[in-house]
């Protein structure tokens, strides 16, 4: 069973989506007589690790809530090609206006929940952590997020307020890793604070101001496990830059504690899923 916390903010999403596709009301379903009912079966096209289903539910809900869904597998599970995910039966009209709507979040977070899973597999067995970054749809970061965890991968920070990334802007600004880091303990302290750096020097430079975790930025393997061996367990160092399916192993064993993948997030590709209908009584 998924254990996994919803986001907070699952039912204003849904909301938003059904006011940008419904608008004033569905001129087609229109059509239909208001007592017709109708069955739907929703179908994976392709093999996949399901995630979506409570922002499924909440599109039918909020349309009609005499809708009743019945699921045959739930998020994080592994689904099959032709897999049958879930019935659905009630009022013909809601069950059409909200298709749509309904199968673009089960399909978009199936899509990261299923790419999680191939990046947390590609590393299984070491001790290395893979998380996800703010290079999310805009207005979707909590349920990408979510789709992160379902496929067995971890969160980065959720935003710019619940803790601190210094990056090469922040220290060009503030004037040196060294100002930077001490300025963000005097303002922020007990906030978890992570600092990037782009070589040995830089590193040498932000172990002398203990951060909690050192970001290495487009290293190298060779000077990633040069890294690993020169802090020796002080801080934590997660790997960033240029990780892919191909990379992510050889990255894991130079010993980082985290490895970072903005495609998680940044490079959606939706599920191809199916729902068909047929008229009951």
């Amino acid at each position: 069973m998924n254990t996994i916390p919803l986001p907070p903010d699952l039912q204003a999403t849904v909301a938003l989506a059904l006011a940008e596709d419904v608008g004033a009301g569905d001129l087609t379903a229109a059509l239909i007589p208001i007592d017709a009912r109708a069955e739907a079966t929703v179908i994976s096209r392709e093999p996949a690790v399901l995630c979506g289903t409570a922002w499924f539910d909440e599109v039918f809900r909020q349309l009609e809530p005499g809708i009743h869904i019945h699921w045959q597998a739930g998020d994080g599970d592994r689904v099959a090609r032709d897999q049958l995910l879930c019935t659905l039966r009630g009022p013909a009209r809601a069950l059409l206006t909200g298709e749509r709507t309904a199968l673009n979040f089960l399909q978009v977070l199936s899509g990261a929940a299923t790419l999680a899973r191939r990046y947390a597999d590609a590393v299984a067995g070491a001790r290395t952590a893979v998380l996800d970054t703010r290079k999310t749809l805009p207005g979707l970061r909590r349920a990408q997020k979510y789709a992160v965890r379902c496929g067995g991968c971890r969160n980065h920070r959720i935003g710019l307020f619940d803790a601190i990334l210094i990056k090469e802007n922040h220290i060009m600004a503030a004037g040196s890793i060294t100002q930077a880091v001490l300025t963000a303990r005097r303002l922020h302290p007990g906030v978890t604070l992570e600092v990037e750096v782009e070589n040995l020097a830089e590193l040498e430079e932000a172990l002398r101001v203990n951060p909690d975790i050192i970001m290495l930025d487009n290293f190298d393997r060779d000077t990633m496990r040069r890294a690993v061996e020169t802090v020796a367990g002080r801080v934590k160092l997660e790997a960033s830059g240029n990780v892919s399916l191909d990379t992510i192993r050889a990255i894991a064993e130079t010993g980082v504690d985290y490895i970072s993948v903005g495609s998680l997030t940044k490079d959606v590709r939706a599920i191809d899923l199916s729902m068909r209908f047929k008229t009951c009584n």
